[in-house]
């Protein structure tokens, strides 16, 4: 809801509001546990697109949402996820 109300208040200021939602993005964080072949094996049979993300991924949406390419996006939320919000 954040948002789409500031993507409201200043859309008439020519101002986009858009954020990115990642799914499992493999990062150092996380690394130790999914490293554990069992542990990622169950994660990825969850995602419909068969992998876990790279950091690499979110980089493509953000460029896409930084580039003029998205000059008409605003107030939504953009999931990188490989699908996993569908289930």
């Amino acid at each position: 809801m954040l948002v789409k109300s500031l993507a409201l208040e200043l859309g008439e200021h020519h101002v986009q509001v858009n954020a990115i939602s990642p799914g499992a993005i493999l990062t150092d964080f996380n690394k130790q546990h999914l490293n554990d072949s069992v542990k990622r094996d169950r994660l990825i049979g969850q995602i419909p697109a068969g992998r876990i993300g790279s950091p690499a991924d979110i980089t493509s949406a953000a460029v896409f949402l930084a580039s003029a390419a998205s000059d008409y996006v605003t107030g939504t939320t953009v999931y990188v996820d490989g699908g996993l919000l569908l289930l």
